[in-house]
């Protein structure tokens, strides 16, 4: 697989059109002790853990790729944790979970499988509500770990029991935790010069841990043809660098409690902060204020405290009263305003890509973005080889958990779009926005999505109650419109081998399996556990003799209609995936031209065109 101007190559010049999962929503968090962020025991014993058997114990290989294979998944991204890798202590590797993973992934490859790696992080860490980064990391720059519930510096499914409210654990990224590890992990040079570990500055350690964790992988996948490359970091997130003013509270999702930087400071030095309290909703409004840690808990270890202080942010004067000394700290360095994207985010890209390429030189690079007004710059003298990799979701559906036929929300514009034309037009506007931000500012990259998927807990999880899946198939499907629209690679938002109707993916309350053990009443079935299976078995072209230029599926008929340019240079004929779940009788073919063939054992449609017309047309419907 390779590189060519905006789209994915196979060897035979083919434009590839990828289709695949992230495998899995589980791999987030440790297999032994069982790490499911419901289970709050043996939580702070985070060095003592093991992710061997995440995504599924090696003996399970077989019936899940053999799945992935028959559903036309054959593109994965495979998540893996730094946590996982380095958990004991800087410098000390598992190797018996890097021998787990290199078993798994090269059994990938015997099912025709290609992949690359996500080092998969939320809010940074386990113990900041999320995943990815070690414990270790917390407590080297000072963190008593124990403390993030009474200084608000995190809010976890751990510490804070059922129920977890929903959505949530993305407001960590503005708690004191996440924020400063990101700030520190990003541009603790410029932000926190006085805080070094063994002479080393912070940022420097923590991005030199953070990338030789990942080339103790690389070092072992380099000769898998089938792992074509790898992820930066997932969801990368810039704490509180850029904030012009420290004491205003501006955040991305207004949901329980919120406060400003400053405050977030204060409640982890150990000073009492009365918050508001936000409801979510299509207009979020504050519904109340609460006083936080008035036991006046540190969040700091002992003979540490805070960061911030010690690098001159604030302090506390002689009577005792806490002090903001530069409410901009974090906005400019040498007077000059700084950009997360440029000044940090792509720098550290960089570095990670030349670190991966001395490893597994031919690695591709997936890089992604942060914010629409914060857009990455990707200019010649930056690492070659990359692909643009954002992610993106169906947002009302996604925050309520409820799929509003004649109702949605455009993430551009911020506005409530209405009826079923108007809101594929929406979704597809919003998806070609990334193909613009790829030709515009990064080199015309190719643009892989590398997130997109629907809760199947929708209406309170009735349908695992009636098991009528119709409302998430709708869901589905209008998702996967938009991506046909701009014909566009994918990778949903997730296959967990291990999910279950009460728990759904075992973090944080979250429930995006495409598969599900609950749903599996017949094991002799590859499709039994398949959830929503007749919008997510869609045809689609996964290589073509040329390039694409128009592609729809029809759920209800089950009809697939594609059109494509042929390359003259290219002679291998054109393949499309056709899965059986659809067209459990045959199927009929429709040609512009040309003439096909059916490889029934791989479900494919073969389709050579002619040569005295550039463009072709194939229509697929129920035989």
């Amino acid at each position: 697989m390779r590189i060519e101007g905006s789209w994915l190559k196979d060897g035979e010049g083919r434009t590839l059109l990828l289709r695949g999962v992230n495998l899995g929503g589980s791999s987030k968090v440790p297999k032994q002790p069982d790490g499911a962020t419901h289970r709050a025991e043996n939580f702070f014993e985070h060095r003592a853990v093991s992710f061997v058997g995440r995504p599924f114990p090696l003996a399970e290989a077989d019936e899940h790729f053999s799945r992935l294979r028959e559903w036309g998944f054959t593109f994965i991204r495979f998540l893996v944790t730094w946590e996982a890798i380095e958990h004991a202590g800087p410098g000390q590797y598992d190797q018996a979970y890097l021998d787990y993973l290199c078993a798994v992934i090269e059994k990938a490859g015997q099912y025709g499988i290609h992949l690359f790696i996500d080092p998969h992080q939320d809010v940074w860490s386990r113990f900041s509500g999320g995943d990815g980064a070690p414990g270790w990391t917390l407590e080297a720059v000072g963190f008593d770990l124990t403390s993030f519930k009474e200084t608000g510096a995190a809010i976890t499914h751990q510490t804070h029991g059922d129920p977890y409210p929903w959505l949530i654990w993305p407001t960590n990224a503005n708690r004191l935790a996440a924020a400063t590890m990101f700030t520190l992990f990003f541009a603790g040079n410029d932000f926190a010069p006085e805080t070094r570990i063994e002479g080393e500055p912070i940022q420097d350690y923590l991005q030199r841990h953070y990338i030789a964790a990942i080339q103790q992988l690389a070092r072992r996948l380099r000769n898998m043809p089938h792992v074509i490359g790898y992820d930066t970091m997932n969801e990368p997130l810039r704490g509180w660098i850029g904030i012009e003013d420290l004491t205003q509270a501006k955040v991305l999702l207004a949901k329980g409690q919120i406060f400003s930087p400053w405050q977030a400071i204060l409640l982890g030095a150990g000073f009492p902060q009365e918050v508001e309290i936000w409801q979510m909703g299509l207009k979020p409004r504050r519904i109340g204020r609460q006083w936080l840690n008035l036991g006046r808990v540190s969040a700091w270890r002992e003979g540490s405290g805070c960061i911030w202080r010690r690098n001159s942010v604030w302090d506390i004067d002689s009577s005792g009263t806490p002090t903001l000394l530069r409410p901009d700290h974090f906005a400019r360095v040498n007077d000059r305003p700084v950009q997360f994207s440029q000044d940090y985010y792509r720098p550290f890209a960089n570095r990670f890509a030349k670190a991966i390429r001395e490893v597994h030189p031919e690695a591709i690079i997936f890089v992604e973005s942060v914010l629409q007004k914060d857009l990455l710059q990707w200019g010649p003298d930056d690492a070659e080889g990359i692909v643009y990799a954002p992610h993106w979701y169906d947002g009302l559906t996604l925050a309520f958990k409820k799929f509003r036929r004649l109702m949605a929300f455009d993430n551009l514009t911020g506005k409530i779009v209405w009826f079923p034309s108007a809101i594929r037009r929406s979704f597809a506007s919003q998806l070609k926005f990334f193909k613009q931000q790829a030709r515009d500012h990064l080199g015309g990259a190719p643009v892989h999505l590398g997130e997109m998927g629907i809760p199947f807990d929708v209406d309170g999880g009735r349908a695992y109650r009636t098991g009528d899946f119709s409302l998430q198939e709708k869901a589905l499907d209008r998702s996967l419109r938009a991506v046909e629209d701009n014909l566009m690679n994918v990778t949903i938002w997730n296959y967990t081998a291990d999910n279950d109707n009460t728990r759904g993916d075992q973090w944080n309350g979250e429930d995006f399996s495409v598969f599900s053990r609950d749903q599996q009443k017949d094991q002799a079935d590859i499709n039994s556990g398949g959830r929503g299976l007749r919008a997510l078995l869609r045809p689609y072209p996964k290589a073509t003799a040329g390039e694409p230029t128009r592609l729809s599926f029809e759920m209800n008929r089950r009809i697939l209609r594609y059109e494509f340019r042929h390359d003259p240079r290219v002679k291998a004929p054109t393949e499309v995936f056709v899965p059986r779940f659809q067209y459990p009788n045959g199927y009929e073919v429709q040609l512009s031209d040309g003439r096909w063939e059916s490889d029934s054992a791989r479900k494919i449609l073969r389709y050579w065109h002619t040569l005295d017309r550039d463009s072709h047309a194939i229509r697929i419907s129920p035989g």
